[in-house]
């Protein structure tokens, strides 16, 4: 789906080429027509309207300093545990497995990276993956609403487009939000000091079944009433750098 490309973008660090590809947004919203275009219309303009740096600081207030609205995904079902690390394994080899590899510096984890990956699936399998972290994509677009961000809107549109509703018991492994003060660097630094996060043999010797990367093997499964896609695809390489690198 082109949509999950163009979120993928509007999830991104903004930049000019991003403020520049708003018309193209539009047009893959309005020919596709899986997500709402109206309700993605104040983030839109915001995007086109404000200033690139305005746009900027904005955005790494609420997604590099707010540590519960971040972007990666394993943040909030693992937080600090050693379990993220083979987590982190896992979604990469999912990733390797149906033929796509990362060129890139972001963890397999980042949502624009994600998506973008998502992006490149047949649709019914597109939407059977985002099934296994809507329930993380739920609490973001809540968290954000409650800011009164444009952003939640993205984030409520990818709930809406998975196969599946998240069960209510999941999210009690949502890490709970705690209020910080985003300005405050000291204390950011220490939140940010984590357990090290191991990424070879033996990573995952604690890890548990229920982990978000043994969520989204199990979602490659057909959703109910939708039919196994059969498709092969030939190995893709695809090349994902954030604008800030």
């Amino acid at each position: 789906m082109k949509t999950l490309k163009a979120f993928s973008a509007l999830l991104n660090y903004p930049g000019r080429d991003l403020m520049a590809a708003i018309p193209e947004i539009r047009s893959v919203l309005a020919e596709e027509g899986v997500a709402d275009p109206a309700s993605l219309e104040p983030l839109l303009r915001m995007l086109e309207e404000t200033d690139v740096y305005d746009a900027q600081e904005r955005y790494v207030m609420l997604f590099d300093r707010t540590r519960s609205l971040s972007l990666h995904l394993f943040e909030h079902v693992h937080g600090e545990s050693r379990d993220r690390g083979q987590a982190m394994v896992d979604l990469k080899s999912i990733y390797e497995a149906a033929g796509f590899v990362i060129e890139g510096t972001e963890l397999p984890d980042f949502v624009p990276l994600f998506l973008e990956y998502c992006s490149l699936l047949p649709e019914q399998e597109a939407r059977a993956v985002l099934a296994d972290p809507a329930h993380v994509m739920t609490v973001l677009g809540e968290r954000l609403r409650k800011r009164e961000s444009p952003y939640a809107v993205v984030f409520e549109a990818l709930v809406a487009l998975a196969a599946t509703k998240p069960a209510p018991e999941v999210f009690e492994a949502i890490v709970p939000e705690t209020e910080q003060d985003p300005n405050d660097l000291a204390a950011l630094d220490a939140a940010w000091e984590d357990e090290e996060v191991r990424f070879g043999p033996g990573a995952g010797a604690d890890c548990g079944v229920d982990n978000l990367a043994a969520k989204l093997r199990q979602a490659k499964r057909p959703a109910p009433g939708l039919g196994a896609a059969t498709v092969r695809r030939p190995k893709t390489r695809f090349t994902y750098a954030s604008p800030r690198d």
